[in-house]
């Protein structure tokens, strides 16, 4: 089997103890619904840092010599990656550099500064911070981070694994999130080690953003290939080229990649805050997105790794607006109305009839290519779900209206 073995990954497991939490388990019961089967939370939004890259970089730092400590580490991220290796190096006495884009969240540029890592601001992605960083390292001689891309990563990141296998031990299926792959190779690697030492086996599925999704495609060709990406909201997983040291893993360990658009993100970040009370972050809700999805076939007990929780506070209040939409408890409706009084008092009687809440209202008789004796009413509605907005526009419409909705 490829990948980090049992006594490596134990060895890694000691390196992290007192730097890295054992983040908790939950049962959740309304995702065991959906799926018709035990699906369990790993709250790894809950580790220091607020994601599980501390354990891959803590680990890669370790296994450093005394001469490399000397030269210092340098890395680029947009943020987890670069809290990590902050982390890891102000606990080793490791002078870090970090790179990070211009647009980088604040909470994560100041928890990055906070750890005391020199933090150097340029380009508008991910991209310029990854080539200064490179430059820097050929420079200086400081020792390159990659953030999935080492064997020492994987190694690191796969001690998730053997906390989900002490918690859950009768698992059978584990959902994990893929951008480079660091993560799903080692937590893969561990879970499989272990039920395989008791004669088990354990089904690993890969999520990806739909919009940068390199896995399916490298699978398909056998090798790294690099993909057009497009934006997501899950930019934590945005990657245009897995790894080659996490492919060769995954290649062989993961059964099963699917994909989940940006709604079904923004949907299952909302059933998280809702019904678990988690606050996670795009690119760490994919598993839960896939089973809300209809993407996930299990058997039996499932976990979804819940892989951080670094998410702005502004793109969150979007994030839910967005998945309020996607789930159908909020829209946007435009109405055209003849000019003349009681039309839009009449529309407020239909809604509020039909229990929906209006939260904006625009009425105007400018613009749209509106006749001199027409307005256009749009109306902001919260609603119960997608059959009760149904329900709203059908009584619009019993009453003669001809409502609209406005898409994002």
């Amino acid at each position: 089997m490829t990948g980090p073995t049992l006594a490596e990954l134990a060895d890694a497991a000691a390196v992290l103890e007192g730097v890295a939490t054992r983040t908790p388990m939950e049962y959740s019961e309304h995702l065991s619904d959906v799926l018709g089967v035990p699906v369990h939370l790993k709250l790894e939004n809950l580790q220091r840092t607020g994601s599980f890259k501390i354990r891959g970089a803590t680990y890669r730092l370790s296994r450093l010599t005394a001469e490399e400590r000397s030269r210092g580490v340098v890395a680029a991220s947009a943020g987890n990656h670069a809290q990590g290796v902050a982390l890891a190096a102000q606990k080793l006495g490791i002078s870090a550099t970090i790179f990070m884009p211009l647009g980088v969240p604040v909470p994560k540029l100041l928890a990055t500064r906070g750890y005391g890592a020199d933090v150097i601001l340029e380009g508008a992605t991910v991209e310029t911070p990854l080539r200064l960083a490179a430059e820097f390292a050929e420079r200086t001689g400081a020792v390159l981070i990659h953030p999935f891309d080492h064997a020492d990563v994987i190694t690191g990141q796969g001690t998730l694994g053997l906390e989900v296998y002490d918690q859950i031990p009768d698992i059978e299926t584990m959902l994990v999130g893929i951008g480079g792959g660091g993560l799903v190779a080692g937590a893969a690697a561990a879970v499989k080690a272990r039920a395989a030492a008791a004669g088990r086996t354990v089904r690993v599925i890969g999520v990806q953003a739909e919009n940068s999704a390199a896995y399916p495609a490298s699978l398909a060709a056998g090798e790294p290939v690099a993909v057009a990406t497009t934006p997501t909201i899950a930019d934590g997983i945005a990657v245009a080229r897995p790894g080659d040291a996490p492919f060769a893993v995954i290649r062989e360990l993961v059964d099963e990649v699917v994909t989940v658009t940006d709604d079904d993100i923004a949907r299952a970040l909302l059933v998280l805050l809702e019904r678990a009370k988690q606050v996670v972050e795009p690119a760490g809700a994919v598993g839960v997105a896939a089973i809300l999805a209809g993407k996930v076939r299990a058997s039996g007990p499932t976990v979804a790794i819940l892989s951080g929780g670094n998410i702005d506070p502004l793109l969150l209040q979007r994030v839910v607006a967005h998945g309020l939409a996607a789930s159908g408890r909020y829209m946007t409706l435009q109405i055209p109305l003849p000019d003349r009084p009681g039309q839009l008092a009449r529309v407020s009687e239909l809604l509020s009839a039909a229990g929906a809440n209006v939260t904006e209202v625009l009425h105007t008789r400018h613009g749209q290519g509106l006749q001199i004796s027409e307005v256009v009413l749009q109306l902001s509605v919260e609603t119960r779900g997608v059959e009760h907005g149904a329900q709203v526009i059908a009584l619009l419409e019993e009453a003669g209206f001809a409502p609209t909705v406005v898409r994002d």
